[in-house]
């Protein structure tokens, strides 16, 4: 069952330091620019992933082709895909050892939030970080609470 109360999500984020952006876009006009910016300016790691600019930089990160290539622990994967195709995300997320995936507002799909967590993730399904952190008056990482 995915996340849907605001003290699971809340501690979901406050306890995530690193956020991969499955479909993560090097143009400012797109909703994962904006989503992974604002995750920035709270001071998470935000590490872009999109096999269509691999190997670029957005927002000072360098784009990875797939999860796999990153190397380092994720807390959360949230996932900028159709519905239809976020399971490939999800799987991978799985397969690297993510804590937590999470998809955003659009983005359902029983199926993969089933997988992820019977592999133990945590999910969170249609819902944004950008309108939950503010919301739930998540402070910036480091800062004083």
């Amino acid at each position: 069952m995915p996340l849907t109360s605001d003290e699971d999500i809340a501690d979901l984020l406050r306890n995530a330091r690193t956020i991969a952006v499955v479909g993560a876009s090097d143009r400012p006009d797109r909703p994962s620019y904006g989503v992974m910016k604002f995750l920035q300016e709270w001071r998470y790691r935000v590490l872009p992933v999109n096999p269509q600019i691999t190997g670029e930089h957005v927002l000072g990160e360098f784009v990875w082709r797939e999860l796999a290539q990153i190397g380092i622990p994720i807390d959360i994967v949230d996932i900028f895909r159709r519905s239809e195709v976020a399971g490939e995300a999800v799987d991978q997320a799985i397969f690297v050892g993510a804590k937590a995936v999470w998809m955003q507002l659009g983005v359902i799909n029983g199926e993969a939030a089933a997988r992820a967590e019977a592999a133990g993730l945590k999910v969170v399904m249609d819902r944004c970080p950008h309108i939950e952190i503010p919301r739930l008056r998540i402070p910036k990482i480091g800062a004083e609470v």
